[in-house]
């Protein structure tokens, strides 16, 4: 008897389903990775930042010391809503102020070691949950696909 060497399709049905649209997918994407981020966003919540605290020590982690115009530029914020961000994040000690060396006048932001400490606590929890969910609910293949679209994600961002 001989032995079949044709390659059998993994999921007959495959063939019977019609490739996605782009505009189906987008749709399917944005959902689901919103639907990520805010899950992402109340992991840590006992940390007591709002989003918008997360987004400024982020920044200037990331960036630097900047000005309180600066950052209400960078996040799409008024100067006196991002007035109020820095003032309670600077009562807990997160972020620090310093004369501005170009113009005396103003003052330039930056995060403390506290506020970088905290910053990282909030990262980790993020990550922790994540690669929970990920173990606990993927076998080996999801995760190479979950993988492989994360590297796709990069290419659509790089765009």
């Amino acid at each position: 008897m001989r032995e079949r060497t044709e390659a059998m399709p993994s999921d007959p049905r495959a063939e019977l389903v019609p490739e996605p649209g782009a505009e189906q997918v987008a749709t399917q994407l944005t959902a689901a990775v919103g639907r990520l981020l805010r899950r992402l966003r109340t992991t840590s919540s006992d940390s007591l930042l709002t989003p918008t605290q997360r987004s400024v020590l982020t920044r200037l982690d990331r960036e630097g010391p900047a000005t309180t115009a600066a950052l209400a530029r960078a996040e799409y914020v008024r100067p006196q809503s991002m007035r109020l961000t820095l003032g309670a994040l600077e009562s807990q000690g997160l972020v620090g102020r310093a004369p501005d060396p170009a113009d005396g006048r103003k003052s330039v932001m930056s995060i403390t070691d506290t506020g970088l400490a905290t910053l990282t606590a909030v990262r980790a929890a993020k990550h922790n949950w994540l690669a929970e969910a990920i173990a606990a609910e993927l076998d080996g293949a999801e995760r190479r696909t979950v993988a492989e679209t994360a590297d796709l994600l990069d290419r659509l961002v790089e765009r």
